[in-house]
């Protein structure tokens, strides 16, 4: 399907403030950027660079008062995700050295702390791919979906403790108990098609048998049309945008909208 995917940001400086941003898809297996567009108002000079982790950051420094960031682009996706029910998982020594971050605890993954857990959800199941799919429907089962029940510091460890967060939460909770079990997991950023209601969304993937598989806690059964923005190793590598001032976020709109060929043209 082809989508049509973008977000308008607006902020208030009470001073010049540094920014990175991270709001723009790049082309990979499941998505192709056909065209895109990125304003900002007032313009003020930016430059993009590539992190560590392979995503698209702008760096631009804001003026004082009112400025806003407008981003759209025309994406073909891929309309499912890939499943693969009973693949082993990898052991360590097979791993490729670059997925080796992705087995650590990280700052809002404590998988050291969730070990108990994450071998009592997954007892019944065979080591790999099952597993994680038993995790993502513990957590989806499990945990109650509530705006305003988390903030920026709630960790895995909170959201395992209180059963409640949003799709960030979901998203800590399922790389833990993943990485608890020796498997690889990243977080994930970016659009959902037919998301209610409409805004960035997160998930998670596992990575087994030579390649990343999606898994979406907030979702009963896995989707496609899914636009990936950014990877990390959770939400402090992922963020929209890093300020290094006070800004405040005024307002934001997010939308994804499928479009034809004709609307192409």
């Amino acid at each position: 399907m082809k989508l049509e995917v973008g977000c308008h940001l607006k902020f208030d400086a009470l001073e010049p403030t540094p920014l990175v941003l991270m709001l723009k898809p790049r082309s990979g297996d499941s998505q192709w950027i056909l065209r895109e567009a990125y304003s900002l108002a007032p313009f003020v000079p930016a430059r993009e660079y590539t992190d560590a982790y392979g995503n698209l950051c702008q760096r631009l420094t804001t003026p004082v008062g009112a400025f806003s960031i407008r981003t759209e682009a025309s994406i073909e996706t891929s309309d499912t995700i890939s499943v693969a029910p009973g693949a082993p998982m990898t052991s360590i020594d097979c791993l490729p050295d670059w997925t080796l971050q992705f087995l650590l605890p990280s700052r809002y993954c404590q998988s050291d702390q969730l070990i108990d857990l994450a071998e009592e959800i997954s007892a019944d199941c065979l080591p790999g791919y099952d597993q994680i799919a038993a995790i993502s429907a513990w957590i989806h089962d499990r945990v109650e979906y509530q705006y305003g029940t988390s903030n920026a510091s709630t960790s895995a460890l909170d959201t395992a403790q209180q059963r409640v967060g949003v799709c960030r939460d979901f998203a800590h909770l399922g790389i833990a108990l993943c990485r608890a079990l020796d498997i690889p997991a990243r977080m994930v950023v970016g659009y959902l098609y037919q998301l209610e209601p409409m805004d960035l969304h997160a998930w998670f993937e596992a990575y087994l048998n030579g390649q990343w598989y999606t898994f979406d806690a907030t979702q009963a059964q896995p989707r496609g049309n899914r636009v990936a923005i950014a990877y990390g190793r959770d939400a402090a590598d992922v963020a929209m945008a890093t300020q290094f001032r006070p800004l405040t976020l005024t307002s934001m709109e997010v939308w994804v909208n499928p479009i034809t060929d004709l609307e192409l043209s």
